[in-house]
Parts: C-alpha cells; sequence; structure tokens
C-alpha cells in the first residue's frame, strides 16, 4: 500500500511539473503562430516601413540593418556624422517596430518596400550612400543593382556569402547555444519560442543589452524566411554583375565567424570598383565594438580624391 501511495505521489509530482513546464510553452508557442497565419499579406499602400530621419546636409545616408536587427542598430555615436549627413535609419518590414505580414519575406519584398521609402523621402538622388550590415548588405546590394543612378554606392558590413547550406550549418554549429538553435533544422518550429530563447541567459556577448531587446521584435516567420529566401538562397554574384562601376566599400572582422571572410573577399574581387577593409579582432559586430570605423569609411567615401 505504502509503495502505491509513493508511486501516486510520484507520479502526481511528475504530471505537475509537465503541466508547469509544457503548459506554458505550449501557449507561447500556439500565440506566436496566430500572430502570424492571422497577419494580413503584405500591400505597399496599408504596410509603409517604420523609418527615422536624422541629420542634415547634402551628403545623404540609408542604413539598413540585419537579421533581427532594427534601426536603433545604428545608433552609436551617431553625431559623428549628423552634422554632415542626412540620414534615414529603416526597419525592414518583419523586424523592429516595422509591420509584420503574413509573407514569404523574399528579396524582392524587403527591396520594394525600400524603394517606396528611399524615393518618398528624397533619398534617391544620386547623392546617396547605402550603409548596411550582414542580412542587409543582400539587400543594400540588389538596390544598388537594381537603381544605380539613385546611389553614389554602398558600404557593407559583415556580408554573408556562403558556398552552400553545408558549409552554413558547419559554420553555425561553432556558435552559440542560441545561435545553433536558431539555425537548425528545427529552427522554424524553435522561432515559436524565441521570447523564451530571446531571455538575458541566451544573449549573445557581441550585442548590446538595447540592440538585443530590438531582436525580440520579429516573429518565427520573418526570422526563418529572411534566413532562407535572402542569406541562403540569394545568388550574390549574379546581383554584383550589375553593379557595373559603382563603388561598393566592404568591411569585414577578421574574427567574423558568421559570415567567412574568404567568400565576402571572393565576391569584392568581382566587383569592377570595390575596396575591401580588414578590420583586426573585428567581429560579425564590429560595428557595436567601434563604430568610428565604419564614420571613418563614410567620411571616406564622400571623399572626392578617393
Amino acid at each position: 500500500m505504502n509503495t502505491q501511495k509513493r508511486g501516486y505521489k510520484i507520479f502526481k509530482m511528475t504530471l505537475g511539473i509537465l503541466i508547469l513546464v509544457v503548459l506554458p510553452i505550449a501557449i507561447i508557442a500556439g500565440y506566436q503562430y496566430l500572430q502570424v497565419v492571422l497577419a494580413p499579406p503584405y500591400t505597399f499602400e496599408a504596410m509603409p516601413s517604420n523609418f527615422e530621419i536624422l541629420g542634415s546636409g547634402e551628403k545623404n545616408l540609408v542604413f539598413i540593418h540585419g537579421l533581427t536587427g532594427s534601426k536603433n542598430y545604428w545608433k552609436r555615436d551617431l553625431d559623428a556624422i549628423t552634422n554632415t549627413h542626412k540620414i534615414l535609419l529603416v526597419d525592414l518590414l518583419g523586424f523592429g517596430d516595422s509591420p509584420k505580414p503574413n509573407s514569404d519575406y523574399r528579396l524582392e519584398m524587403q527591396v520594394g518596400a525600400l524603394e517606396a521609402t528611399i524615393s518618398r523621402e528624397g533619398f534617391d538622388r544620386s547623392k546617396t550612400v547605402l550603409v548596411a550590415h550582414s542580412m542587409g548588405t543582400v539587400i543594400a546590394l540588389a538596390l544598388l543593382a537594381k537603381h544605380p543612378d539613385w546611389f553614389k554606392g554602398a558600404i557593407t558590413i559583415g556580408t554573408p556569402v556562403y558556398k552552400n547550406m553545408d558549409e552554413f550549418k558547419k559554420i553555425m554549429s561553432k556558435h552559440s547555444l542560441f545561435d545553433r538553435l536558431a539555425t537548425n533544422k528545427y529552427s522554424k518550429y524553435l522561432c515559436l519560442l524565441h521570447p523564451i530563447f530571446m531571455t538575458r541567459p541566451f544573449k549573445p556577448d557581441n550585442l548590446s543589452d538595447e540592440v538585443f531587446a530590438d531582436a525580440k521584435k520579429h516573429n518565427w516567420q520573418s526570422y526563418n524566411n529572411s534566413l532562407n529566401e535572402i542569406i541562403l538562397e540569394t545568388d550574390l554574384y549574379a546581383i554584383v554583375r550589375k553593379i557595373g562601376d559603382k563603388k561598393v566599400v566592404f568591411i569585414h572582422g577578421n574574427q567574423d565567424t558568421t559570415a567567412p571572410m574568404d567568400n565576402a573577399i571572393k565576391l569584392a574581387d568581382t566587383i569592377l570598383n570595390s575596396k575591401f577593409l580588414t578590420i583586426n579582432g573585428g567581429d560579425h559586430q564590429l560595428f557595436l565594438k567601434d563604430p568610428n570605423i565604419v564614420w571613418k569609411a563614410v567620411e571616406i567615401f564622400f571623399d572626392k580624391k578617393s
């Protein structure tokens, strides 16, 4: 009898623990799923991107963040350029405070949304430089290829170029638990639980608290589709062949373990008017460590002698 009671007590305790653990997870996952499937599809007219314009001057800059980023990624020591440059900070669709439609989040969609904002706000008048990080560099290069008359060129930071999916998986397998969870074959489902993973115990060391806080604003669809459709499926070589003689400055940390530097160098070598800047000690988030590296590159870009 005592053995039966003990067994029943253990069963009740186990069931209670399972309910306490599994039920909240199921609720979070279900809510995240419904947020996406009940969202309206993307329509250009009803879903303008969230943006901010700062500074003044004849020199224009458009900043494009990377995966899980936001326009606030760039707000480090901005006073270094706002006195001489007019800058457009944009949240990509599905990230930051921009709309999060039920969409495939293909490259063409992000390019189209940026085209609308850039044109409407007057950053399409041939004196604008695109500044982009990680996934944003793919979008920036696509914009430059499509509208060479709009831009002077681009500055790309940590351009992600992968030979194939196997190379990407091998690279990410050596990363933090957060990165491994977010990029494996189950990432689509694990992203349903991103409110749990986007908590302090999972925060990568190279992200500031402010940037990490904004990284929580995406959903599983915008993350998973953007990763696959833009970063992994885009043929960057096909895009840069259309850039012509537009100037592109690549900035890459030699300790970037996310975007292979050798692959980025090979891509840069195919561009007629490119420059590759290697930053010793820089990782994939080198801007967060030392934004003056980027501000200096901006200054040099606009120098007529460069």
